[in-house]
């Protein structure tokens, strides 16, 4: 098994996370993303969207990281209920993972890391998305009442939204005005050493690159056009 990564990448290691929590060997490779290694014809044909995770389990090839991490339980460990199969809770997961992808971690993202790669401004309305997304998983544990995202157990939600959060340590953004999100996070940190310590590598990566942006513009992509004075 092959996970294709990159240093910088929360879904990344939300998929190196759940690999660990789940007790599965797999080989890590690194796509370098600042000399344009996804933009290989290579990569492409792993995954024609260019973006990373990717998945290889012997030839069974899949992108996304929640349906990689989805994957994984199910395929692996199926009665681990860090993916309950139990239909109520089970939704309730998908639903936070979906909350991540589509909302939260797309918000954050764009305040954190898309102003390190791209010429994406770093404004008040992102900040006010930020707080928006905050506000809302403030309200979700608020009305859950649990200790974790989906109940009173870890879940893969967790791991998600975990990778989702840790880019606002990274850039040094305090949320601990939202009490219950603060409290989560420092539960996951204390109570999952062994999967924070994989969370910090990247924690680590995006505040270096917050002190030195990387400049993509050599590679000469459209994507990644010079960055505006």
């Amino acid at each position: 098994m092959k996970l294709y990564v990159v240093c910088d990448g929360p879904p990344s290691y939300a998929c190196r996370m759940a690999l660990k929590a789940l007790n599965i060997p797999c080989e890590l490779v690194d796509v370098n993303y600042n000399i344009g290694e996804h933009l290989t014809d290579e990569y492409f044909k792993l995954n024609p969207q260019k973006e990373i995770p990717v998945l290889d389990d012997n030839g069974f090839i899949l992108s996304e990281s929640i349906a990689i991490m989805q994957y994984l339980c199910d395929q692996y460990a199926p009665e681990n209920p860090i993916y309950p199969k139990e239909p109520k809770q089970r939704a309730l997961v998908n639903q936070r993972l979906c909350f991540n992808m589509l909302f939260y971690y797309k918000h954050i993202f764009q305040y954190t890391i898309a102003p390190q790669f791209f010429d994406f401004p770093r404004d008040e309305l992102g900040k006010k998305k930020v707080e928006l997304s905050l506000n809302t998983y403030e309200t979700y544990l608020k009305k859950k009442n649990t200790k974790y995202a989906a109940g009173d157990c870890l879940t893969i939600a967790d791991i998600g939204l975990i990778s989702g959060t840790l880019p606002l340590e990274g850039i040094g953004y305090k949320f601990d005005h939202y009490p219950l999100v603060t409290k989560w996070y420092n539960t996951f940190k204390s109570e999952n050493p062994e999967l924070w310590e994989i969370a910090q590598i990247d924690v680590d990566q995006i505040a270096e690159f917050e002190k030195n942006n990387p400049d993509l513009s050599k590679l000469n992509h459209p994507l990644y056009p010079p960055r505006k004075n």
